[in-house]
């Protein structure tokens, strides 16, 4: 495997940094509203068979490159030429919470560099009669303990004590957040009826326990999305790919080498 190592990525006049490590097929981990993640043990793993590129999306540890980026259409528009900007073959693309809106945004737009799709507990998509969480209006103690079935990962993310800088990026993380789910809150009224438009093979994972996007969700999805398969992940939260990822690790390696065949 090729050493992780942080990079800056542009596309256009936008500047971002991102975590590329590993070698062989190109896959694309969109991440959430939390921010970019670094380094997880979840990358560790995919990037053992993949070349795996993290990229924080534009706006989100700084504002000052977010100033194209006015929408959820703009972020997926921008996506489409970062894809259209790399120097591989089709990319294996993921996505959780808001990087899987943005995922499915993008593929309901052209699937023409896509191979495959997986999303986790994606936001974009309301059911009706089933209330979402509201993580704008939960305290970060409340957004940890709800965040994960696991409470001693939330006791974990509780005792941390972030930096200046640290405390700035967050900022700057909620700021771009509301501008890109604030209203509506966290889906497109849109989107769903586009969904018929993705043309790739598609893995829906879902935490059981979700308190933010309820896993009845992944319902809807299974049906809008052509051909979909779904896999609820019992004992977890809204963030499987930290809470659980060995297994999910597991279940993106063993549906993506399915779809080869």
């Amino acid at each position: 495997m090729t050493a992780a190592r942080v990079v800056e990525h542009k596309v256009g006049d936008i500047a971002v940094r991102m975590l590329r490590a590993g070698a062989g097929e190109p896959l694309l981990f969109l991440h959430g509203a939390g921010g970019w993640p670094g380094r997880i043990p979840l990358f560790d793993k995919l990037a053992a068979h993949y070349d795996v590129f993290v990229p924080e999306h534009p706006g989100f540890g700084t504002l000052e490159n977010a100033g194209t980026i006015r929408d959820i259409a703009d972020m997926a528009m921008y996506y489409l030429d970062f894809l259209e900007g790399l120097d591989t073959d089709r990319v294996h693309l993921v996505g959780n919470s808001l990087g899987g809106w943005i995922a499915a945004e993008v593929a309901v737009r052209n699937c023409a560099r896509l191979k495959t799709m997986t999303l986790i507990s994606p936001a974009g998509v309301r059911v009706k009669g089933v209330p979402m969480g509201d993580g704008f209006i939960w305290s970060p103690e409340e957004a940890a303990h709800n965040l994960f079935y696991d409470q001693s990962f939330a006791e974990r993310v509780i005792a941390l004590t972030p930096s200046e800088e640290e405390a700035d990026r967050m900022l700057a993380n909620r700021f771009m957040a509301a501008r890109l789910g604030w209203q509506p809150r966290w889906f497109n009224p849109a989107l769903e009826r586009w969904l018929h438009r993705v043309k790739v093979p598609t893995l829906v994972l879902w935490g059981a326990d979700d308190k933010l996007l309820p896993s009845a969700y992944a319902k809807r999805w299974q049906e809008r999305v052509p051909g979909a398969r779904v896999e609820i992940i019992p004992e977890c939260g809204h963030v499987a790919h930290i809470e659980k990822a060995d297994l999910v690790a597991e279940k993106i390696l063993a549906f993506q080498a399915e779809a080869r065949t």
